[in-house]
């Protein structure tokens, strides 16, 4: 479906620029995006791999653990039927510090075991459990206090104040989560109600 879409974008973007008189600016603007895209993404890497060694090193030294804790009370609330020390706790606790810290690229692994281990206790199911679809919600949400990847993207984009963005990003974030925890507990009462789980 996305190839479609990016398909039906760039044909339009062909046929307005055909029609207008303006096909030879199309050229230039493909290598220039071109150029500040491979640009932007050398910058990123740069960006990602600190950060990512900045997550090993809280992840080695311990510090983790202390996130992790600090995060315990809270998942254990979302989660209360997941048992303390089982690996899809663990898994859970690492993507939402991750998501914390602003390293999405360091939460996916974590949130693909912590599918993966909730799965099991789902029995294997055809239907996500509601530990899922609260986890999926959680996820996606992501409450983050670091936005180290779009600080990064800023960095790389030449951003005179990079990190100015820090404060919004607690305020959308702590937002979207509490919305998606809403309508996670919501629809499930929904559905219950209504017989369909």
């Amino acid at each position: 479906m996305i190839n479609i879409l990016w398909f039906v974008m760039l044909a339009a973007g062909f046929l307005v620029a055909a029609f207008t008189g303006r096909m030879e600016s199309v050229t230039g603007i493909i290598f220039s995006a071109s150029e500040k895209g491979v640009s932007i993404s050398i910058g990123l890497i740069s960006i990602m791999t600190f950060w990512l060694g900045i997550m090993r090193i809280i992840e080695k030294s311990g510090l983790i653990n202390y996130i992790k804790l600090l995060l315990r009370p809270a998942a254990t609330f979302l989660f209360p039927r997941i048992p303390r020390d089982h690996p899809a706790m663990n898994a859970i606790l690492m993507n939402m510090s991750a998501n914390l810290l602003g390293m999405g690229s360091a939460a996916t692994p974590f949130g693909l075991k912590a599918m993966r281990e909730l799965q099991e206790l789902n029995g294997h199911s055809s239907c996500a459990s509601d530990e899922m679809c609260t986890f999926l919600a959680v996820n996606t949400s992501s409450l983050t206090l670091i936005p180290t990847t779009v600080i990064g993207l800023r960095v790389a984009a030449g951003s005179l104040n990079p990190t100015e963005i820090v404060g919004t990003t607690i305020v959308a974030t702590l937002t979207s989560t509490a919305a998606a925890l809403l309508f996670d507990r919501l629809l499930r009462k929904f559905f219950r109600r209504e017989g369909r789980t």
